[in-house]
């Protein structure tokens, strides 16, 4: 039995819920079927039809291919950036903030790191434009590739059955 409605988990994650239903929400178990209620909430909001299986983010998302069945990341537009056991980063627009005067746009000026050890790289969908991520690495260190999802031990701890290309 499902302690919340599709519609209050809907205003969770728009973040419109009542202060106190999400300290409710965040001080009980999770109810079984809430996981389930979170990806039809998502899958409400895209216009797509591949099947989300995991939220990566606020706007990207691993699903699963309505068309071969594979598994890719995919933005809310539908922007397809790939396996999902790659680095999805890889393909997006990177926005790398290097320069004392790029950093200003961010931080006060003696509030911003120096841009000789630390950089900002923002990263966005080729298509839409939206970010979906930000780093702060020293200049000169690779794209991260901040985890690869272990879909099959997901599915299992979950209790939903796993898609076929896993």
């Amino acid at each position: 039995m499902s302690t919340y409605t599709k519609k209050e988990v809907g205003q969770l994650v728009d973040g419109t819920l009542v202060w106190e239903t999400v300290h409710q929400m965040l001080s009980m178990p999770k109810d079984e079927d809430r996981y389930k209620l979170y990806m039809e909430v998502l899958q409400d909001a895209v216009s797509y039809d591949d099947k989300i299986l995991l939220a990566v983010g606020p706007h990207l998302n691993v699903v699963e291919s309505a068309t071969d069945g594979e598994i890719i990341y995919k933005c809310d537009c539908g922007h397809d950036f790939g396996d999902y056991r790659n680095n999805w980063k890889l393909g997006a627009n990177i926005y790398v903030r290097d320069t004392p005067e790029k950093m200003d746009q961010v931080y006060p000026r003696l509030m911003s790191p120096d841009t000789t050890w630390q950089v900002y790289r923002e990263y966005s969908c080729p298509t839409c434009g939206t970010m979906l991520d930000i780093e702060a690495p020293t200049p000169w260190y690779p794209c991260m590739h901040d985890f690869q999802p272990d879909l099959k031990t997901f599915f299992e701890w979950v209790g939903l059955p796993a898609p076929a290309k896993i």
